[in-house]
């Protein structure tokens, strides 16, 4: 068995690197984790875990680099979501400098599908900037770039529709989606890690599944003993309350993500896949009571 590499997560207390560290401790390695709060609910818990739980924060260059001492590898993920997309890009590229300056043997990085095919969808163009960065700096790399996550049906606003009978999207019913499962991410990127030089230099757009709205409202009435009919609406409905996220609907309709699925289970089979239904099957939907009983009351 070969020694146990240690890696270090950042975003391991959200839910992509919270998988991600799930699955290196799987693999046997050593994992610490960054973040801006050791002692929060999350960091104690990793800890129990036998994580080693850092402070690191993207604005203080010596603390990343600090936490990047003595890594085998580092698994680094940005966010648009907090500080907007020209801080995701400043904070992506902090985390390269750092990386290069603690001389990091594997930089693997989480953007997102189809990043560098021009889509003009801003928090996919930040992640590209970030991409093009790391492949100058002179770090061994991989990109590992996910689709849509089927975990994006547990939002708050999701299960509401889905309580009362509907799954609503801004795409036809028709029109297929590729999605991932989050734990899915985490095994695949476990996977490079493990791989290592065999991976260097590769960027891969990774994805479980492929299907329509009507296919999911099908598998989601199955998993959770519900009639759940598809409502597609226009991309433009979204306009008044987020831009963006109507861009993006509108390039999931137009275009799409276009990850090989096939090749995927083919090469990397230590990756248990999901495909949607395996996933809404291993949900627990007793969640839908209690929002249907809130919505209702």
């Amino acid at each position: 068995m070969a020694p146990a590499k240690l890696i270090l997560v950042t975003g391991a207390t959200g839910r992509q690197g919270g998988a991600v560290v799930q699955a290196l401790l799987k693999q046997g390695q050593r994992v610490r984790a960054l973040t801006r709060n050791p002692s929060s609910h999350a960091g104690r818990r990793m800890a129990a875990q036998g994580v080693e739980v850092v402070a690191g924060d993207f604005t203080d260059h010596s603390s990343l680099v600090r936490a990047a001492r003595c890594a085998d590898a580092i698994f680094a993920m940005t966010t648009p979501y907090e500080q907007g997309v020209e801080e995701e890009i400043s904070h992506g590229m902090a985390l390269v400098n750092a990386a290069r300056e603690a001389e990091v043997g594997h930089f693997v990085y989480s953007s997102v599908a189809s990043a560098n095919r021009a889509t003009g969808i801003p928090h996919f163009d930040s992640k590209f900037e970030i991409e093009k960065h790391l492949m100058a700096s002179g770090l061994p790399y991989t990109i590992v770039a996910p689709v849509f996550f089927m975990e994006n049906i547990l939002q708050p606003h999701s299960l509401k529709e889905l309580a009362m009978g509907r799954l609503e999207r801004p795409m036809p019913g028709d029109r297929a989606l590729q999605q991932i499962a989050i734990a899915d991410i985490g095994a695949f990127t476990a996977a490079v890690i493990a791989r290592r030089e065999d991976v260097f230099g590769y960027r891969f757009d990774i994805a479980g599944d492929e299907l329509n709205g009507e296919e999911e409202a099908a598998i989601l009435s199955k998993a959770t003993g519900r009639d759940i009919h598809y409502k597609g609406v226009l991309p433009d409905a979204l306009r008044p309350q987020n831009d963006e996220m109507a861009a993006m609907y509108e390039w999931f309709f137009h275009t799409g993500y276009a990850a090989d699925i096939d090749r995927l289970r083919r090469d990397f089979p230590e990756v248990e896949w999901h495909d949607l239904e395996s996933w809404a099957l291993a949900q627990d939907w007793v969640v839908l009571e209690d929002v249907r009983s809130e919505t209702f009351a």
